[in-house]
């Protein structure tokens, strides 16, 4: 018995240490290897500068020093039907991105969430250009010229295109347009070249991101993910941290893939051409700004009096995954579910299937909870049983305590003998429990990473199940269902133990406060379920008299 409860109480134990690991990993991994005067350093000492050097190029070439703060030329607003932009015309930078779809919070609808912005505090913005040899080339310090300053997506049009234009120094001319659609978080960046001179124009282009490292929460924040990652055919999806960025640039050549900057719910991906051959960089500029982006290491050459275009995609929004998995091969990698993937995916896949037919995100883990109850059942109803078991033997196993006393020895071998006329096996009801395991924490990152859980609501108080239940209900009633639970279970015959087994649904109802609320009523709905299954069971077994 004493055995079954320490097995028992491990099990729940290892779902603490699961969640509070990946937490402390992702901490890890978010927070930068070396102090800001250290980047500093190893930024003048590999002469950094926010433009990539161009592919070929002298590594002693002299770099320009990237300013601490970003400059400023005119600004150019788009509105399309699902996003609210505004453009900068240095550079042509994308410094502000609104998702008219997705409010900051449910107590804020009317105001879009900034995944894109100008901030010093948090910066996260889009950067283009073209570089090469020889000559002036529009990168994104360059000061471009605009027709208007309001661009508006018209009705019953498709696309919306915002041309930027540029003079090179030698003659050749350049239009820099961004192209909005639609119902679409892509971006198409075209770059037309029109080359005036009587030489070969040849240039490369690069797509990159820049994002200041914001410091994590506290201890009850969530543990996702802020930081780059990049698909290619031959690595799959691997994620840059901002501390690796600080180690050591990125530098991987490849043809196909994508680039991108994750944060919670929501990436900015740079996707390039399918066949062109390109490089994924990254950089740590002096002021503490991560850069990570993708440069052609094929140049395009246009011959003289002639014109050319260079095109790259741009996605910046929401974490769908059906969505994602249309604008490019992979990308619906950035959700991350872990090394429980596996396992969540499908749990997602059924969710969403389940959401179609009752349309709501709450239900819809309900009627889940109950399938996965119904799957494991055979097997919860083993560790019932031998719950059930092991109850009917209290009255014996407390004779044989008051019998042995402190003899430990002696008390576990009368035991053993006892369970063994019994024909009962303590340790029947553990395995079920820890197979379950594994299902719990994957949901947990489903609920967790989906966005489609951001701001779902539920009934009644319950606005966002992403969001830890506002008056505690949910986490409460999860307290008063584990330890009605633990009234139908077999109390330990060591008063120690019984008393942590009478402490943990406290514990777990104090945790389960910062829980979002959508997860607290997965195991709202698995205890009930649980417990009417137990009391059936004790009650069958008590009418049979085994």
């Amino acid at each position: 018995m004493d055995n079954y409860r320490l097995v028992l109480l491990l099990a729940l134990g290892l779902i603490l240490m699961m969640i509070w690991q990946a937490w402390e990993e992702e901490q890890r991994a978010s927070t930068p290897a070396a102090s800001t005067a250290e980047q500093a350093k190893r930024a003048e000492s590999r002469r950094e500068t926010s433009v990539p050097t161009v592919p070929g190029a002298s590594p002693t070439a002299p770099a320009v020093s990237p300013t601490a703060t970003l400059q400023r030329g005119q600004r150019l607003v788009v509105a399309t039907d699902v996003i609210k932009a505004e453009i900068d015309t240095d550079g042509g930078d994308l410094r502000w991105v609104w998702l008219l779809k997705h409010p900051v919070s449910v107590d804020r609808p009317n105001e879009p969430f900034p995944l894109l912005r100008e901030s010093d505090k948090d910066l996260f913005i889009a950067q283009t250009g073209l570089i090469g040899h020889g000559t002036e080339y529009p990168t994104h310090k360059v000061q471009y010229s605009a027709e208007n300053t309001h661009y508006s997506l018209e009705p019953g049009k498709d696309e919306l295109r915002v041309p930027l234009v540029w003079r090179g120094p030698d003659g050749t001319r350049y239009v820099k347009t961004l192209i909005f659609h639609r119902s679409a978080y892509v971006v198409d960046i075209e770059y037309l070249v029109e080359n005036r001179t009587s030489k070969e124009w040849s240039g490369f282009f690069y797509g990159q991101f820049q994002h200041s490292y914001v410091e994590q929460g506290g201890m009850f924040s969530l543990p996702t993910y802020t930081g780059g990652a990049y698909y290619t055919p031959e690595h799959k999806y691997r994620k840059v941290t901002f501390a690796d960025m600080a180690a050591k640039p990125l530098n991987v050549e490849t043809t196909g893939g994508w680039v991108a900057m994750l944060q919670h719910y929501f990436v900015g991906a740079w996707i390039p051409e399918a066949e062109d051959r390109t490089q994924f960089y990254s950089d740590v500029l002096p002021n503490q700004r991560y850069v990570i982006g993708v440069k052609d290491l094929t140049p395009t050459t246009i011959a003289p009096a002639q014109s050319g275009r260079l095109h790259a995609r741009l996605y910046v929004g929401p974490k769908d995954q059906n969505h994602l998995a249309q604008v490019a091969a992979g990308l619906e990698l950035t959700v991350d579910y872990g090394w429980l993937t596996v396992i969540s995916a499908p749990l997602f896949w059924l969710l969403s299937f389940i959401h179609r037919g009752v349309g709501n995100w709450g239900w819809s883990i309900i009627i889940l909870t109950m399938l996965i109850k119904l799957a494991f059942y055979p097997l919860s109803a083993t560790s019932y049983k031998s719950m059930a078991q092991m109850k009917k033997l209290q009255p014996k196993l407390q004779s044989l305590k008051e019998r042995y006393g402190d003899d430990r020895q002696k008390l576990n071998q009368a035991m053993m003998e006892l369970y063994k006329t019994e024909r009962i096996n303590p340790l029947g009801g553990c395995l079920p429990i820890l197979i379950q395991i594994p299902v719990f924490i994957a949901l947990y990152w489903v609920l967790l990473e989906s966005v489609e859980m951001r701001q779902a609501p539920f009934v009644l108080w319950i606005r966002d199940l992403s969001s830890p239940d506002p008056y505690f209900v949910l986490p409460l009633v999860m307290g008063v269902t584990m330890y009605a639970q633990q009234l139908l279970n077999p109390q330990p015959p060591d008063p120690i133990q019984r008393r942590i087994f009478m402490v943990m649904p406290v514990a777990f109802t104090a945790m389960f406060l910062f829980f979002p609320s959508g997860l607290v009523l997965y195991w709202v709905v698995n205890n009930i379920l649980s417990i009417l299954q137990q009391w059936n069971i004790n009650r069958v077994m008590v009418a049979k008299g085994g």
